[in-house]
């Protein structure tokens, strides 16, 4: 889709940006950059970006309903309270795992906090897959729930809580894979591929999922954002600016802005010039579509 207006809001140059939540409460973004062990709060109104050093490369992360943080970082996950910096750890599942870390991630509309891993030097054909997927439950119990993944990525659930969505960005694999999820008991069935990426130019990073049901695709290493149907169809695709786009969040008092992270390293060679904010954090909008708020971990 052309004639989209895609800005740089926020010229961060982060190494990974990832992680994107748009709080509600306080009208900001909340972000990461995964490296350099950095959560950040922007504010859109002035353009604040307020930096938070947690000491370790830091995957993803989700707001509780008792306030504060959940992390999932190089050693697993980590309850943070921003006011104190006080930084406590829940529980590290790959504690015999020390090259992995945590990248993306996401929480039901129940409190639970998804979270899957991938190697800090990056997959490999070679080594094979060497990560999985997570749950971290309200009361502190962290569950097994798929092996078997190069690069964890993609979680997002569809509007009713009954369908949860999960990617594996490894060049060879691309996929997007959809699952029932029983909400009352979370169990993921039925899984099928959602979307094959090898039908454009990014492959699948991080996800998230409009109020009409239809799933935004970051399209790493392909310069697009590419919106799916329900039923997985190429719906829309919109250039973005930089080559390495990561994690869409709707945000903005009627949640009609999207706002997508972004990474500066390993871009290619001789393109330097046609992305001069690589890294940072974009904004745009597209006509009629709206997001829907981000659920909470706890109970």
């Amino acid at each position: 889709m052309t004639g989209i207006a895609v800005d740089c809001v926020l010229d961060a140059r982060a190494g990974i940006g990832e992680g994107a939540i748009w709080s509600v409460e306080d009208q900001a973004l909340w972000w990461v950059d995964i490296p350099a062990g950095r959560l950040c709060r922007f504010d859109t109104e002035t353009g604040e970006n307020r930096v938070w050093e947690v000491g370790q490369p830091v995957g993803c992360f989700a707001f509780k309903e008792s306030g504060g943080f959940v992390l999932a970082l190089r050693d697993g996950f980590f309850d943070f309270d921003p006011e104190t910096g006080d930084l406590q750890s829940i529980g590290d599942p790959e504690a015999d795992k020390p090259a992995n870390r945590f990248n993306d991630g996401t929480v039901d509309y129940q409190g639970r906090f998804y979270a899957g891993t991938m190697p800090i030097a990056g997959a490999s054909a070679e080594r094979g897959p060497e990560g999985a997927l997570y749950r971290l439950d309200p009361d502190g119990s962290i569950h097994t729930v798929e092996g078997g993944l190069f690069v964890t990525n993609g979680l997002a659930l569809s509007p009713d809580g009954r369908t949860i969505y999960l990617a594996d960005t490894f060049p060879a694999v691309r996929a997007i894979w959809a699952y029932d999820y029983d909400p009352d008991d979370a169990v993921w069935s039925n899984r099928r591929v959602f979307f094959d990426s090898r039908q454009v130019d990014g492959r699948p990073d991080g996800g998230t999922v409009d109020s009409e049901g239809c799933y935004w695709m970051a399209g790493v290493g392909g310069w697009e954002l590419v919106r799916l149907t329900p039923e997985g169809a190429v719906d829309m695709r919109i250039p973005m600016p930089v080559e390495r786009p990561t994690r869409i969040a709707f945000g903005g008092r009627d949640l009609d802005t999207l706002y997508v992270t972004s990474i500066s390293e390993k871009i290619s060679p001789g393109t330097e010039d046609r992305q001069p904010h690589a890294g940072g954090v974009f904004a745009l909008r597209v006509p009629g579509v709206t997001g829907l708020p981000f659920p909470k971990f706890g109970a």
